[in-house]
């Protein structure tokens, strides 16, 4: 048996522990109370935060649209024009094998296409006739102004609405403009915008033509496979017409 003196110590060791332990338990109580409290705050903000990263994106989506709506319609092209080419974009880019997420971008900044459309004489942008070789020069410069419009920011959606609106004519032959560059060479927001723009160009009523038939917009598609457009992008369109014409009955002019 223990004697008086040691179990005396014996139970005040474990009377100590028991405080300590005690005390360690409120203390861990009290704060977990406060990071509870730390943690709502916390969430609060990162949630205010995230609502205004939205509203900022959302605002910057509606400013690109209607910046690309500008420049179609001085060209007296209507604002559904650049919303199916916005649809006919992201459908190309999820069939070619884009992410959601790349092709949500295209999507986006696809409106801006024409942009540089802004800073063409009217006599020249609304010629309802075929243009001289001078006026045609000056209509081309309208990819290369565009870049410049857009490319002076820093923000990646911008920069991609300037990829857009300068590649956008270039050819998979590479007898295309502002640049003349060809095959993969040619950015993929650009060979797809190039599809979608022209399909929905030859589909649409302008000052200079009337809108052409659905079976002679597919042959010409069809016969600038590999030369005006990358044959994947024109196969992938057939292979899916059904949904690109749900497209376009869904935003008619």
């Amino acid at each position: 048996m223990l004697d008086d003196d040691l179990l005396g110590n014996f139970e005040k060791v474990q009377r100590d522990f028991q405080e300590a332990t005690n005390r360690l338990i409120r203390d861990l109580k009290r704060q977990n109370k406060i990071l509870e409290r730390t943690d709502k705050r916390q969430r609060k903000e990162f949630d205010e935060l995230m609502k205004l990263k939205k509203e900022i994106e959302d605002t910057q989506k509606e400013v690109v649209f209607t910046m690309g709506s500008i420049g179609e319609t001085r060209s007296r092209e209507t604002g559904n024009h650049v919303r199916r080419v916005a649809e006919y974009s992201k459908l190309l880019a999820l069939k070619y094998g884009l992410s959601e997420e790349d092709s949500e971008i295209l999507k986006e900044v696809s409106p801006m296409h024409d942009i540089g459309k802004v800073a063409i004489p009217d006599a020249i942008l609304n010629k309802p006739a075929k243009f001289t070789p001078e006026e045609f020069e000056i209509m081309k410069t309208h990819a290369k102004i565009g870049f410049d419009m857009l490319n002076v920011s820093k923000r990646k959606f911008l920069k991609m609405a300037a990829v857009v609106a300068y590649e956008h004519h270039e050819r998979w032959d590479g007898d295309g403009y502002p640049r003349g560059v060809k095959g993969s060479d040619i950015h993929i927001f650009g060979r797809i915008t190039a599809v979608a723009d022209v399909f929905d160009a030859l589909g649409s009523n302008r000052v200079y033509k009337s809108a052409w038939e659905d079976g002679r917009i597919f042959d010409f598609l069809q016969s600038e496979r590999g030369k005006q457009f990358e044959p994947k992008l024109i196969d992938i369109f057939f292979k899916n017409i059904g949904e690109f014409l749900k497209i376009r009955d869904n935003f008619k002019d």
